[in-house]
């Protein structure tokens, strides 16, 4: 049974009930989850469940998305199948993390019109994130336009929206695509796209804000080289333009 992602739908949502369809050790695969597992460089989200009117409650320690089903890896023992569980994830931590991955849509599109390059890696970190794409020259002036150009998207406040396209549509569509290295599961029949309205639509499986403006901006504090054609930029949040 595929587990239903509301966090594809709505990012904002914190809890939620839902059931649970199948235990194995100590891990619940749950017929929907809020739980972001991880991938394209986000971490997974943290949280906790609970059950029997909150009676019991175990901590979320891992989460994995094995061919559409979500695993929970619990810091207890787990509660049995058809059981009911309210899912509470930390949303202190799930904002950010919302509000940064959001940054890196950005970030990608103004690399992809500047360059017209793919991003090869990236990962968010609580308190920042990197970023690395193929290029073998990126001067300083370069790095302060992209990072006001990206800080102009957020200040101009897009709406963004998602929508779900088949997968053979939207990997036909190579613009759409902006990492290099292909992290579709293989399952996925469709991909869901991110569409900042009015500038850009990219492939992206993420949690996202629903507005550009609630990123606050973005500081790139470091770039460096990463190989003969391959940089990195390093980026911090900031909590107001």
């Amino acid at each position: 049974m595929k587990t239903k992602l509301l966090y594809q739908t709505n990012s904002y949502t914190y809890e939620c009930s839902a059931k649970v369809v199948a235990v194995s050790g100590d891990e619940v695969a749950l017929d929907a989850t809020i739980f972001y597992p991880g991938g394209g460089g986000q971490m997974a989200d943290r949280g906790l469940l609970s059950w029997n009117q909150g009676a019991n409650q175990a901590h979320v320690i891992s989460i994995s998305n094995r061919n559409g089903t979500v695993w929970h890896t619990l810091d207890y023992i787990p509660p049995k199948p058809e059981t009911e569980v309210i899912e509470s994830i930390d949303w202190n931590f799930r904002y950010r993390s919302m509000r940064t991955h959001t940054a890196f849509l950005l970030l990608c599109s103004v690399i992809w019109r500047e360059f017209g390059i793919q991003v090869t890696g990236g990962q968010i970190y609580p308190d920042r994130a990197r970023m690395d794409f193929a290029l073998e020259y990126l001067e300083k002036d370069r790095i302060a336009e992209m990072e006001q150009q990206v800080n102009t998207l957020i200040a101009a406040d897009y709406p963004i929206h998602t929508y779900m396209l088949p997968r053979e549509k939207a990997l036909s569509l190579s613009a759409l695509v902006r990492a290099r290295i292909n992290q579709l599961p293989p399952h996925l029949d469709e991909v869901r796209m991110a569409e900042v309205v009015g500038f850009d639509v990219q492939v992206d499986g993420g949690t996202l804000v629903n507005h550009t403006r609630e990123i606050g901006g973005i500081q790139i504090i470091r770039s460096e080289n990463k190989g003969r054609i391959n940089k990195r930029l390093e980026i911090v949040l900031k909590e107001a333009l």
